[in-house]
């Protein structure tokens, strides 16, 4: 993905800062503890494709 298109990406929900996810092409939003799908380089900032992150995916966020 574009590095300068990633930059002024944000979370749709929150307004708040996405990570690029590689190994499972995703954006994550910390925050709201959803993942957005990159499908062919392109970001999918949708509320209604966005996959809501396992407690697990959230609990090795914050160590």
């Amino acid at each position: 993905m574009d590095k300068t298109l990633f930059e002024i990406l944000a979370c749709p929900l929150c307004k708040g800062q996405v990570r690029m996810d590689k190994e499972r092409q995703e954006l994550v939003c910390r925050p709201c503890g959803v993942a957005y799908p990159v499908r062919d380089g392109i970001p999918v900032m949708l509320e209604g494709e966005a996959r809501t992150l396992s407690t697990e995916e959230r609990l090795n966020e914050a160590s």
